[in-house]
């Protein structure tokens, strides 16, 4: 079985499986031997904000001398992403040597294609002899593949509408969803939630003994400054204080996910009884690289990637769009998921788009350029339409002067069809 071969079987084979709920996955795992039970770690949940704050844990614990594994979803480019040890993803040679071994386990439960997928992680990771491994959570929390991994430390980033048919049409519910990752006496650290959302979480964790620090209470960041090329932020907790932090990502809410990331890391350590450098801390910050998150591929014009996919993800990108790039014209191409609030998020991106160009991705679950087309139109916007998402992105770039800006959003698969193309390669 050669890699191609690997995906198009992962695929075929295993994308129909999807059903919420444990059961299988703890079957699977205890088939291989419990590798979720015996890996310390950091386990991230959240509505929004999860794969940065992975990727900046990833770069503290490094800069800290660990060796990491890092499991995320989904990926962008490279099916490999989505399992990486000290920043590497795992070669091909490993990847299908750990498939070829579980195989038959995988067809006798009937595993879904992300139940595959973490299954693989726990393992290779283990295997790895990793010091801390890092998973970022799928879908809510509680009935998550994810869900069995025996982490020191969970933090949950956000919590907002997503997911309405899985987790729940309320808060409170995606709430209580979410807060299912928390394990008996485990340390949790919460972002800026809503307070119905802290009520849910906070009892969640009184009932299992968990310990909680809280964002604005036991942590915070503050006196936030936007940058071109990243965000500037100070921190402080009930110990220190650290001023003028960079985070190598750009956006308010990327100063938020920092702090629930230095918080975490900080919490990790103290379990370990080590000690956190602040030095090393940013180190890490600076060098930290998340692909599609107010990403530049470009300079002139200026053409940026976001894989903002819900209407919170979509205003957290316009605030930032408002506040970097005021009095620059800015062409804005869209694609959306049609399980999405369509309405909400394109009235957001009307806000601040003196051109929209509205297009459709590759993804089974996208929304047709007329569903998109309807808000567009009810919201005034000066918009037209593109087949697919890269002649979307090439019909952009051709209106748009050396000054303006192009910005391609609406989902993760948006942007994945972009950074797929290498004419869109990083040229800076």
């Amino acid at each position: 079985m050669n890699y191609k071969e690997f995906l198009e079987y992962i695929y075929e084979r295993h994308s129909g499986n999807v059903k919420l709920g444990l059961e299988r996955m703890l079957s699977i795992l205890a088939a291989m031997g419990e590798p979720n039970l015996h890996l310390p770690g950091i386990h991230v949940g959240g509505t929004n904000g999860k794969g940065s704050t992975c990727a900046m844990l990833e770069t503290l614990c490094r800069a800290h001398g660990q060796k990491t594994g890092l499991n995320t979803s989904p990926h962008l480019v490279d099916y490999r992403e989505r399992l990486r040890v000290n920043g590497v993803n795992i070669d091909t040679e490993n990847l299908i040597r750990i498939y070829q071994k579980w195989e038959s386990i995988f067809q006798k439960y009937e595993a879904s294609f992300f139940e595959i997928t973490t299954a693989m992680a726990f393992y290779y990771f283990l295997e790895q002899d990793v010091d801390t491994a890092i998973f970022e959570v799928g879908l809510g929390g509680r009935l998550d593949g994810t869900n069995p991994f025996a982490a020191e430390v969970a933090a949950i980033t956000s919590i907002s509408f997503d997911h309405l048919k899985s987790l729940g049409n309320t808060i409170k519910k995606i709430a209580w969803e979410k807060a299912g990752i928390i394990k008996t006496g485990q340390e949790v650290v919460l972002g800026e939630l809503p307070e119905e959302a802290y009520d849910v979480i906070e009892s969640v964790c009184q009932e299992r003994s968990a310990i909680i620090s809280r964002f604005g209470r036991e942590f915070l960041v503050k006196n936030i400054n936007l940058r071109e090329d990243g965000t500037e932020f100070d921190y402080k907790d009930e110990n220190v204080t650290w001023e003028k932090l960079f985070v190598n990502l750009i956006g308010e809410h990327q100063a938020h996910n920092a702090g629930v990331a230095i918080r975490t890391f900080r919490k990790m350590m103290q379990k370990r009884s080590k000690t956190v450098d602040e030095g090393q801390v940013r180190d890490a910050l600076k060098n930290t690289l998340w692909l599609g998150r107010m990403q530049i591929l470009q300079k002139e014009p200026l053409l940026l990637i976001d894989g903002a996919h819900n209407e919170e993800g979509i205003s957290a990108l316009v605030k930032n769009l408002q506040k970097i790039y005021t009095g620059r014209r800015i062409i804005f191409v869209l694609a959306i998921l049609r399980d999405k609030n369509l309405e909400k998020m394109v009235n957001a991106v009307c806000t601040v788009a003196d051109k929209l160009i509205i297009s459709k991705n590759k993804s089974t679950r996208a929304a047709e350029i007329e569903e998109q087309v309807q808000y567009a139109e009810k919201y005034g916007a000066d918009y037209e339409t593109a087949r697919d998402v890269v002649s979307g992105c090439r019909r952009a770039i051709a209106l748009a002067g050396c000054n303006d800006v192009v910005i391609i959003s609406g989902s993760l698969y948006t942007i994945s069809e972009i950074l797929a193309e290498p004419e869109f390669g990083e040229n800076i």
